[in-house]
């Protein structure tokens, strides 16, 4: 096992540090971490007065404390939040926020903490900084708090887990090996209320692609053994400490969770209909208007053929000319109608499909080109990326992310907006990249860009479910994320999914 010189700063992973304080024979070893991110950084759960010279030492070595606009609490025990107060003397920001909870935040204000509470249960679960960092919360109620939860960072994908997979050992190692789940065992059976609770927040967990897992207590867990440890753990008898009546008490609780999460999953699927309803209205003058100049071209070769036939002056060549032209204007809108009925077609079962394939699709549907609309889209091709889900779903994402952008240019009144698509390759993932040049996205607004009926637009122009369903599409569907940050000119949208090829 490698050994590490506990008196520095530890990168664990990109940007992302180890700053707590080793204890001699401690079995109780406390980890706050630090995550740099220029002048928006993020310190994680800063531990208790105990540790908090080493800690802010640490930090300092790594980026001034004025740096730190967050402070992420998994829970309120003091071990984790006793110092946050003397931190935020250090620190000195007017709009330094507690990422927490809500129903921890109750607890927190006892410290005498200071700051405002960013509460994450009503921020959709989400943190976005300017810069687009981004970090994904993951309730884990009563493990061990009412309001506990994980942290997950989807670009080096670390959880941050608060006290699940924490242990209590005297030999303690920095990274865990294999014997871990040994030492972790008697801290959840102590600590976590029961193994349906403890398995409601694994199940969460285990749907997550983690590349490391940084527990508040304990070893941090590379991937290797992550899989194992938490099969291990889904096979826990906890609260061994709590009488039957309380622990059916929290069972009755995580029941009623679960319901709650049925009656989320049926209103998507009302939000699903609902979107597809209005998508028909606007497909519907979508053929309209691509049907219109064919239509006004085969009106005008009619009209010519009757004048130049009551005149007596039709040749063969001039009528077979004429006929060749209308013959291609009805083709093009025989392929519009195939287009849209092809989108349309619920698929049933999924199946491999080209990304490309599927973007060009998109791009025909919505024919948005410099003569047309104003707006010049450059795709950056790769043939060879594939991609495992439902094609017609997928060709409904890139349709809205497009429809959203020529609704900002026509909002803005801008003449002419640039659409980069780019398809690449990261890993084992495909990532599909959608810039613009249309001014971004007001940073207000870009936390709420993907809620349900939420719109910059009139409500004539738009529902606020387009950017919804895309995100309900690719996340839910197959298993892959969408998420949106602005560039220097516009804004970019990046769909991130698995690589089938």
């Amino acid at each position: 096992m490698t050994k590490h010189n506990y008196k520095d700063a530890i990168e664990i992973s990109k940007n992302i540090y180890w700053v707590g304080m080793y204890l001699q024979d401690d079995p109780f070893q406390c980890h706050p971490y630090f995550i740099k991110n220029g002048n928006e950084s993020i310190l994680v759960d800063p531990g208790s007065m105990l540790e908090f010279e080493e800690t802010v030492r640490k930090v300092k070595s790594i980026a001034d404390l004025s740096s730190i606009k967050y402070i992420i609490l998994h829970h309120q025990d003091p071990d984790l939040a006793a110092a946050v107060p003397e931190i935020e003397k250090l620190i000195g920001r007017d709009d330094l926020l507690i990422v927490t909870h809500s129903r921890t935040a109750l607890l927190i204000k006892h410290y005498l903490v200071s700051s405002d509470y960013y509460n994450i249960d009503k921020n959709d679960n989400k943190l976005i900084t300017s810069s687009g960092f981004t970090l994904e919360f993951h309730t884990t109620p009563y493990c061990h708090a009412p309001g506990a939860f994980v942290s997950y960072e989807p670009e080096t994908k670390t959880l941050f887990s608060g006290d699940i997979f924490g242990g209590i050992e005297k030999s303690w190692e920095f990274y865990a090996d294999e014997t871990y789940f040994l030492k972790a065992k008697q801290f959840h059976q102590e600590y976590m209320p029961s193994k349906d609770i403890f398995n409601f927040a694994l199940q969460k967990i285990e749907k997550l692609d983690i590349e490391l897992i940084a527990p508040q207590h304990g070893s941090i867990i590379k991937k290797k053994y992550i899989k194992n440890l938490i099969e291990d753990m889904k096979n826990l008898d906890c609260g061994i400490y709590i009488d039957a009546k309380y622990n059916q008490e929290l069972l009755d609780t995580i029941n009623e969770l679960k319901e709650k999460k049925e009656t989320i999953k049926q209103r998507d699927q009302q939000l699903y209909e609902q979107a597809k309803r209005a998508e028909m209205g606007e497909m519907i003058g979508n053929i309209a208007h691509q049907w219109r100049q064919p239509l006004a071209i085969i009106n005008t070769i009619l009209a010519i053929l009757k004048e130049k036939n009551s005149a007596k002056i039709l040749s063969a060549k001039d009528l077979e000319q004429k006929i060749e032209t209308m013959e291609e204007k009805i083709e093009y809108m025989s392929d519009t109608i195939e287009d849209f009925m092809n989108y349309s077609k619920p698929n049933k079962d999924k199946s491999l499909f080209s990304i490309n394939e599927a973007i060009q699709r998109a791009l025909k549907i919505t024919n948005y080109n410099v003569q047309n609309h104003q707006i010049e889209v450059k795709t950056i091709i790769d043939e060879e990326l594939f991609a495992n889900g439902y094609i017609n779903e997928f060709v409904q994402v890139i349709v809205s992310i497009l429809s959203n952008v020529y609704d900002i240019k026509n909002i803005r009144e801008l003449p002419l907006v640039h659409v980069q698509i780019e398809m690449k390759q990261d890993g084992s993932d495909i990532l599909i990249i959608i810039s613009d040049d249309a001014q971004g996205i007001d940073i207000k607004v870009l936390p709420k860009i993907f809620n349900p009926y939420f719109t910059t637009k009139h409500q004539s122009q738009g529902t606020g479910l387009g950017l919804h369903i895309a995100k309900t599409i690719i996340e839910n569907n197959m298993n892959g994320s969408l998420s949106v940050i602005n560039n220097q000119k516009g804004a970019t949208f990046t769909i991130r999914m698995k690589n089938e090829n």
